[in-house]
């Protein structure tokens, strides 16, 4: 940063540091009283990163499966639905309803108290333990949870139209948007997807756990690795609904709906490594 000068008196003594700007440059006062901000805006080092559809692009494909495993995946199928055909009718009935509050004209006239139930029933997709989203709850009072939670779904579904649904969730589940509900995460939020679009989306509400999420199933069940969550360039709602559609595709028809072909796949990453000889 170069030697400061008051733009009036031409004069570079008794020139004080006022406070510096979040750009890099300081705010500077001349014995004059005049004050103006000195030197030049720093410009940040971007990261290197990748457009959206160049990152689709490099997602593990149905196609990178190698033969074995899609054999081994075959088989594994045929004996599940040998022995479970079928699958809960009861789901059917609560994905209908709550499709109609999830909708445009539902949405806004809901009681909210259905979204507090939506959030801690397993029918269909069992979302876990929603104790911060419980609290939070609590905490602002049926109406303006009721609220919050309205407008986190809306945003999801209906949200602007340039931003596509990945990055919509990701907005949600990084809590940019001041409205997203607390607690209101990746669970609850792929649940609704489930919901709204029954026959994409597959109720594994998780990317990666433990337990086994889309990550995990995918390795297990067909030899991907897919990207972890903390990776440069990715974002977890793109992971969600990339993985989500990867294993919609690989795991293909045969079954009663999208949550069958969940039961299947939960059941398939726990079978021993050597079913597929």
């Amino acid at each position: 940063m170069g030697l400061a000068m008051c733009p009036l008196c031409s004069e570079d003594e008794d020139i004080e540091v006022v406070r510096t700007l979040d750009d890099g440059r300081r705010v500077v006062k001349h014995r004059c009283g005049y004050e103006w901000a000195h030197g030049e805006p720093h410009t940040p080092r971007k990261e290197s990163s990748y457009a959206f559809n160049d990152l689709k692009a490099r997602f593990p494909k149905p196609e990178d499966v190698e033969p074995a495993w899609l054999e081994r995946a075959a088989r594994l199928k045929k004996q599940y639905l040998a022995t479970k055909p079928g699958f809960e009718p009861e789901v059917a009935a609560y994905w209908a309803k709550y499709q109609k509050i999830f909708s445009p004209d539902g949405l806004p006239a809901c009681d909210p108290r259905l979204l507090k139930d939506f959030a801690n029933s397993d029918v269909g997709a069992h979302p876990g333990n929603q104790a911060t989203f419980n609290s939070a709850w609590n905490e602002m009072g049926v109406a303006a949870a009721g609220d919050s939670t309205r407008r986190t779904i809306e945003h999801l579904l209906y949200g602007p139209a340039e931003v596509p649904l990945e990055d919509r969730l990701q907005e949600l589940l990084a809590g940019t948007r001041p409205f997203a509900m607390t607690g209101f995460k990746e669970a609850l939020l792929t649940r609704v997807l489930c919901v709204v679009q029954p026959d994409r989306f597959l109720s594994i509400l998780k990317y990666t756990t433990p337990a086994g999420g889309k990550r995990e199933i995918a390795r297990l069940v067909y030899g991907l690795e897919l990207p972890a969550p903390e990776s440069v360039n990715w974002t977890l709602g793109r992971l969600i609904l990339w993985s989500n559609d990867l294993l919609h595709t690989l795991v293909g028809d045969g079954f009663a709906n999208q949550q069958h072909s969940a039961a299947f796949l939960w059941w398939a990453k726990d079978q021993p490594a050597d079913a597929h000889r």
